[in-house]
């Protein structure tokens, strides 16, 4: 019961010091409350950033696996056929979905727009591996693929901002190398997902699939196939499904371990770009936390600025009989208090301006708890920290100097 109705005066007496000096309190308080702010912002939006890319490789599926050629090594015969592709199907029962992805930069051109793109050539399998959800129209069939025909698939923003309203089924645009654009039949238009993060849509190119049979002749033979992408029947199975594919076309190849062939998993790259954002977000609240320690200097400063004020009144405390002790966690309490009641606002500062910030951002926050008690337990610490040396000189001044001090 002493000790605390020990704390509760040395509290009292802490709000009152706080109460008397306003302007000099929260000025004392405002590098804890950046320092606060920043690392919840900035943390709580890194970790929404990667709930985010996340997400979209979920959408796309866990159960992905690239297999592509390796370029530096390989020869013409060594790239992919479709032969190839027929006999993996046949062969690896752990794939589910399999096509060839060959993708070319180039144009678009409408009637009134002319605009950079991205052009995937595949087979039907891309639509249900890439999670494709249409709009308009359908997607292009298999007697399409096997044909070349000239068709394609577009996004709804390319739709807008080549013709000025999304439902262009039907329509006709010319796509291919700025030197030779090919005239193809827009057969759908998809939604395209962008992942909770903002672009301007203007700048973007068209994202086009296409067979790529028909893109090899848009290309003129300029579009080997050099990687595969396919989908295992689980995400449990994509390390024997990339490595059964890797096996056929080493064995077709006559290239077992040349190394011409690379097997990459989603999954594994996703742990990856993780692994960036999280050493990223990391060094960027580790910068943003340097400010604590400024604010951790001027709570000293003026804990020393009070103890000098305060000398008389600490001198006739201890005459009356106050210990060294109490005098220690007075002012211990005090600079506690403004660490914390810092931390507190900063605290709120960082989660509205992490939703703020994310708005524009589209992402959507993810405060963790931890976070948010570690924040609030690190200004405390701060503040403990930075009080010693003057609560310590506080207490340890010698009652009739203080007494005579004016």
């Amino acid at each position: 019961m002493n000790f605390l109705s020990s704390f509760a005066e040395n509290f009292k007496m802490a709000i009152e010091s706080i109460k008397a000096n306003k302007m000099r309190s929260f000025l004392t308080m405002l590098g804890i409350i950046i320092g606060i702010s920043s690392v919840i912002t900035i943390v709580s939006l890194g970790q929404g950033g990667q709930n985010t890319i996340t997400g979209e490789f979920e959408k796309i599926g866990a159960a992905t696996v690239n297999v592509s050629v390796d370029t530096s090594k390989a020869e013409q015969n060594d790239y992919i056929t479709y032969k190839d592709i027929e006999q993996i199907k046949q062969k690896v029962d752990t794939v589910k979905y399999i096509t060839p992805t060959v993708t070319k930069n180039g144009v678009a051109i409408s009637e009134t727009k002319n605009k950079r793109a991205s052009i995937t050539g595949a087979n039907t399998d891309i639509f249900p591996i890439q999670n494709v959800e249409m709009l308009y129209g359908r997607t292009f069939n298999e007697r399409e693929y096997v044909e070349g025909k000239p068709v394609i698939v577009i996004d709804e923003y390319a739709a807008r901002e080549l013709f000025g309203y999304t439902d262009v089924v039907g329509k006709s645009i010319k796509i291919g190398s700025r030197q030779s654009p090919v005239k193809a039949t827009i057969v759908g238009v998809y939604k395209l997902d962008m992942g909770g993060f903002a672009f301007d849509v203007s700048q973007m190119p068209v994202i086009a699939y296409a067979p790529s049979t028909f893109v090899e002749t848009v290309y003129s033979g300029e579009a080997p196939i050099d990687r595969l992408t396919l989908m295992a029947v689980n995400k449990d199975s994509t390390d024997a499904a990339g490595n059964g594919a890797k096996n056929i076309l080493e064995s077709r190849h006559n290239s077992r371990g040349k190394g011409k062939y690379k097997v990459e998993n989603a999954l594994k790259q996703l742990d990856q770009i993780n692994k960036v954002l999280g050493i990223f977000t990391a060094f960027i609240g580790a910068v943003a936390a340097i400010s604590l320690i400024v604010g951790g200097i001027g709570v000293m400063n003026i804990m020393l600025v009070s103890v000098t004020e305060r000398t008389r009144e600490i001198g006739i405390r201890k005459a009356i009989g106050a210990t060294t002790s109490a005098i220690l966690l007075q002012f211990l309490t005090e600079s506690v208090i403004i660490s914390v009641i810092g931390g507190i606002i900063g605290m709120i500062a960082g989660i509205t301006g992490a939703y703020f910030i994310g708005s524009f951002a589209n992402i959507t926050p993810s405060l963790s708890a931890g976070v948010i008690i570690g924040a609030i337990l690190f200004s405390s610490a701060v503040g403990i920290f930075f009080g010693i040396y003057p609560a310590r000189k506080a207490a340890n001044l010698d009652p009739i100097e203080a007494l005579r001090y004016e």
